[in-house]
């Protein structure tokens, strides 16, 4: 979330990052479970841990990836092409793209970007039969792992964890509790989920009470 009210500086670089222009401040959904979120990084456990990957480019994507001028747009500002194949995430130069539906997807920066992913796909997609919408501010991407992390998951979420049925190269759309998630497997024991920032407090906390019986 955009802040320009902000005057203090942050306490936790790994929450609140300084944009250059106009000191305005982004600040992540989880200053509220901090405490939480060092307690179990502190715990150094290999049995579970939650961690954010902040300030990544989100865009939602629409049009028709059997379109060659669409699917060549997106490759020349991601390096790769939407995947046509449901449940799918492809990985380009510094984005990955995830498959939502037939005609509707997920751009997603590797790394914390300058906020610049959007426009570079509008001026891309420029007269042809498709959008691109920035909804960055509206989500973050956690980060889970350790041995018991798919127990932790499948506590609160129906799917199938296992890696024959969910593996890298894929991602699924579910819920974890009350929460709806993007999944999506990074290795065995490591899974990245795209969640709405209004949800995000409420994830982690439920997540570690959860992973809580897990730890020992």
């Amino acid at each position: 979330m955009w802040n320009e009210a902000r005057s203090k500086a942050p306490d936790a670089a790994s929450t609140i990052a300084q944009r250059a222009a106009g000191s305005v401040w982004q600040e992540s959904p989880l200053v509220g479970v901090e405490d939480l979120l060092k307690a179990n990084h502190a715990a150094a456990s290999k049995k579970f841990r939650l961690g954010e990957r902040p300030f990544l480019e989100l865009v939602n994507l629409r049009g028709d990836p059997a379109d060659a001028a669409f699917a060549s747009a997106v490759a020349n500002v991601t390096g790769c092409r939407p995947p046509a194949k449901p449940n799918t995430v492809v990985r380009g130069n510094g984005y990955d793209v995830l498959w939502l539906g037939p005609d509707e997807f997920l751009v997603r920066s590797q790394q914390q970007q300058g906020a610049t992913l959007e426009v570079k796909l509008r001026e891309a997609l420029a007269g042809q039969f498709a959008s691109a919408v920035d909804v960055g501010s509206g989500y973050t991407v956690l980060e889970v792992s350790g041995e018991n992390v798919r127990d932790v998951i499948a506590r609160g979420c129906p799917l199938d964890l296992h890696p024959r049925v969910l593996a890298p190269g894929q991602c699924a759309q579910s819920h974890y509790f009350k929460a709806s998630i993007v999944l999506v497997p990074v290795s065995d024991d490591t899974y990245e989920l795209v969640i709405r920032r209004s949800f995000a407090d409420y994830f982690c906390r439920i997540m570690l009470d959860a992973a809580a019986p897990l730890m020992s």
